[in-house]
């Protein structure tokens, strides 16, 4: 009865000590975004990857350069993949449809609208809310794009949305929810949102600093960073849409904060632990 007991305080002891010790933990997850929709982005979410600290990548089923990147994750199975659920496109010259029969869902050439909600400095823009929506065509559509990532990946652990998507309105937010449950693919994240690091005005190497400091003074805690890897050069030069004309460059200045030997450094020291959506998600 004595080794018993004793037994169970040691237990219940190293359970207070993992936990007293995993609370004064610091863990970030680095999560990027939008593999799939051009060459430049995916070679740079694969690469801050391989040489850098980005630990989940999201990936968008109806853009041009979907299996592109499904090949490329085939090659790295523990990059931790999320479905990123799609109902725009965004960009002046680069452009992608819905997987389905979608007439409420899209623009007068197909497309998807490159908004959810009217833009205030492009009131000439076309935007999702301004069509009348039909509920049951979104399901159809992000049901379509889940199963076509799944059946590439089947790896894929959870969901996201692009450009918000999953709040364009409380019908499709209990939609996306009711999915992510059916699909068992959380979405909601239970962690620390890190801001200032991001900035399409901030150069490359503004963006490195700025990352460094954050890192510097980052709490104990789960934090996430947001951010969307890409070159200067390449496909991605043709990217843009009035208001935001600089995407190449602002997107190599994320690839080179997040491959930054001076970041990693930091990390090191710090001794902050990388993490997974996928890890973070299955504590909860």
């Amino acid at each position: 009865m004595k080794i018993l007991l004793l037994m169970t305080c040691l237990f219940f002891a190293a359970n207070l000590c993992s936990a007293q010790s995993k609370a004064d933990e610091i863990r970030l997850i680095v999560r990027s975004d939008d593999i799939g929709f051009c060459h430049a982005a995916n070679v740079a979410c694969m690469e801050v990857y391989t040489n850098g600290i980005s630990r989940s990548v999201e990936i968008m089923a109806t853009t041009p350069w979907f299996l592109e990147a499904v090949t490329m994750l085939k090659k790295q199975p523990n990059y931790d993949v999320g479905i990123h659920l799609v109902l725009t496109s965004e960009w002046t010259n680069l452009k992608w449809r819905p997987l389905t029969h979608a007439p409420s869902l899209v623009d007068v050439d197909g497309y998807f609208p490159p908004f959810i909600w009217e833009n205030k400095n492009l009131p000439e823009a076309d935007y999702l809310l301004k069509h009348k929506i039909n509920l049951a065509e979104v399901e159809a559509e992000l049901k379509a794009q889940i199963e076509l990532v799944k059946k590439y990946l089947p790896h894929a652990s959870h969901l996201s949305a692009h450009m918000g998507c999953n709040r364009a309105n409380p019908e499709i937010t209990a939609l996306v929810n009711k999915l992510a449950v059916e699909y068992k693919l959380p979405i909601e994240l239970k962690a620390s949102y890190v801001e200032g690091f991001s900035g399409a005005s901030k150069s490359p190497k503004q963006k490195e600093k700025d990352l460094i400091k954050i890192l510097e003074n980052l709490p104990a805690g789960t934090h996430y960073i947001v951010e969307h890897p890409g070159y200067e050069k390449g496909d991605m030069e043709t990217v843009g849409h009035k208001g935001y004309e600089n995407v190449a460059i602002d997107r190599q200045g994320v690839t080179q904060a997040f491959t930054s030997k001076a970041v990693m450094k930091v990390i090191q020291k710090r001794n902050i632990k990388l993490l997974t959506i996928k890890e973070v998600m299955a504590e909860n």
